[in-house]
């Protein structure tokens, strides 16, 4: 079993590092890059601190009455603390998502709404003797909403809903719910 999920910490790790160099070889045609720092509450006590990197590589296509869907990609390292930890109330997250978002396409103040799926690794599945993620490997889908501002769009402030869960490659399967608030600065 532990082969498994060292396998699949493997393959995610090998996963990220590619996303990683495409996204810097695409750099010199990125329209932005952000940071991202976000804070969540989830049942179970669990409060969770999250640092991520935002590209945004102009893709946008069906332009609606001034509205527009982009294509973003994520990366995002995390920490989960949890006070009924008396296994791990301490635990690591890491991943990757791609985010479509919904976006007012000019003004100072552009509102959106979004959504993406992607994947984790947790450094321990296990935060209690009474709760377990089942696997070290997650997927990640959330929706949110928010809005880009500023003369050069470089804040952006959102909410978003994150539900993170095996997908039923492993039992037990509770998965988790977030509910997070972020702030962005785009470069």
């Amino acid at each position: 079993m532990e082969k498994k999920i060292k396998a699949w910490i493997d393959v995610v790790l090998k996963c990220a590092a590619a996303a990683t160099f495409l996204g810097a070889s695409g750099l010199a045609s990125a329209d932005q890059l952000g940071i991202q720092v976000t804070g969540g509450t989830a049942d179970h006590h669990v409060r969770k601190l999250d640092l991520g990197f935002v590209w945004d590589p102009n893709l946008t296509w069906w332009e609606i009455g001034g509205w527009h869907f982009a294509l973003l990609g994520e990366a995002h390292a995390a920490w989960w603390h949890t006070d009924e930890g008396n296994e791990n109330e301490n635990i690591g997250e890491f991943g990757v998502t791609p985010v479509i978002r919904f976006i007012k396409g000019s003004g100072w103040f552009r509102p959106f709404v979004e959504a993406g799926v992607g994947v984790r690794v947790l450094t321990h599945p296990r935060l209690s003797s009474t709760f377990t993620m089942g696997s070290a490997f997650q997927f990640a889908d959330m929706a949110g909403v928010g809005a880009q501002f500023g003369d050069h769009q470089q804040y952006q402030l959102g909410y978003r809903f994150q539900h993170v869960s095996n997908g039923g490659i492993k039992e037990p399967n509770p998965g988790i719910n977030f509910h997070q608030i972020y702030v962005q600065y785009n470069f």
